[in-house]
Formats: C-alpha cells, structure tokens, sequence
C-alpha cells in the first residue's frame, strides 16, 4: 500500500532551513565560545606576565647598576695596572733602612751625625750628557734573581748620599771616607768641606773649649752599573 504524504513541499523547506540556521548558530556559538575562552586564557596570561615583569624590573635595575660599577672599578684596576707596571720600570729597588745600617754600622764612637740626606738625581756620564733611563741596569745579585736573571731597568737616577756631622779630628773624618770607598753600598766618595771649629762644653767657670773638626761627605749609592 502506497503512503500518501500530505505535507507541502513549502512545509518540508522551511523544517530543512530552521534545521541548517540551528546547526550554523551551534557551531557559531561553538566557535565563540572558544575564541572567549582563548582570550580568557590569553588576558590572564598576559596579565600574569606583566606582572613578573614589574617584578624584575628593580631586578634588571640593580644588575645594571651593578654592571656600570664593575665596568668602573674594571676601569680603574687596569689604569692601576697600568700605574703600577710605570712603577715597577722605575723602582729604584733601593732599601733604604739597609743603607742607614750600613751608614751606622760604618760610624766610628768617635763621629756624631748630624744630617744623613738620600736624594734622587739625574744620571750622566762623565762628559756631562744624560744618559737613556734604559741603559741603567741593577748592579745588586738580589735584583737580578728576583727578576728571574734579568736585568731590572731603573730609569735615569741615581742616589745621591750626604752625610754630615762632627769628628774629633780630621784622621776620623778621612778614616770614615776609607770605609766609604771600601763598602759595596757606595761610590764617588767625595769630602764636601772639613774644617776645625771650637766647641764648649759644660758652663759657667767650669766651661771648657775643644777643637772637632765639622765635615760633609757626599757619595752614591751602588746600585746600578752602565751597560
């Protein structure tokens, strides 16, 4: 037996359109739904970023900060490099509480001292010219093991010693220019003045009136040698 079917085509149409609209509008509202979860998600993450950011900021702050510091200290270490290497081409290498022993040791009971100077001066040859701070060499056996057998430039000075006082004759006076001339410590010993002066002792009637004799001595110190 046949069926009949007595709904109008317009009825069957429009049941198949309002079906598609519903799906189209799930599917939209699918996807919607969606791109506001995303968003959610993205804003939040976002959020949270910022906010980790706001937080390092004093950090990155601090840390620049600190690597402007170390660039400077940087900077002032190798200019005191730089400063110290200038100083060790011209250190003298001189001690000079060995020198004033070696003064001491050289001073007879006999002697008082009363000027001991150590001054620094420019080295020239025997004609008179200067003399290259690089052909200035140490003459001590210490310097050189020290610096590995090799020969320590001093650059152009030499140290002057002079020595001024008082002896009780002038046979002490040039008994001391020996001693001089006979220590490694110095050289070109040579006698600035000596002459007789009168000195009192004690006072009153008891005052008594003795011959020294005053001199001064200048020499220099041994430690270099012309290459």
């Amino acid at each position: 037996m046949k069926e009949i079917d007595f709904l109008p085509e317009w009825y069957k149409n429009g049941r198949r359109q309002q079906i598609s609209c519903r799906t189209q509008y799930f599917i939209l509202g699918c996807i919607f739904a969606a791109i506001m979860f995303w968003n959610f998600i993205a804003a939040r993450s976002i959020s949270k970023a910022a906010a980790e950011l706001t937080q390092t900021a004093p950090k990155q702050a601090d840390a620049e900060c600190t690597l402007r510091e170390a660039a400077v200290v940087k900077n002032q270490m190798v200019q005191m490099r730089d400063k110290t290497d200038i100083l060790k081409k011209m250190d003298s290498r001189i001690n000079v509480a060995d020198v004033l022993g070696e003064i001491s040791f050289l001073i007879d009971k006999r002697i008082v001292l009363s000027k001991v100077e150590i001054k620094a001066g420019k080295f020239t040859d025997k004609k008179g010219g200067k003399i290259s701070g690089d052909v200035l060499l140490s003459a001590g056996g210490e310097n050189q093991e020290s610096s590995g057998g090799k020969d320590v430039h001093l650059g152009n000075v030499r140290f002057k010693v002079v020595i001024k006082g008082i002896a009780l004759n002038a046979s002490d006076v040039a008994e001391l220019i020996c001693r001089l001339e006979d220590s490694p410590y110095f050289c070109q010993v040579v006698p600035s003045f000596s002459r007789n002066i009168k000195t009192k002792t004690g006072s009153g009637p008891d005052a008594m009136s003795n011959q020294v004799s005053e001199f001064e001595i200048s020499c220099y110190l041994s430690n270099y040698e012309i290459n």
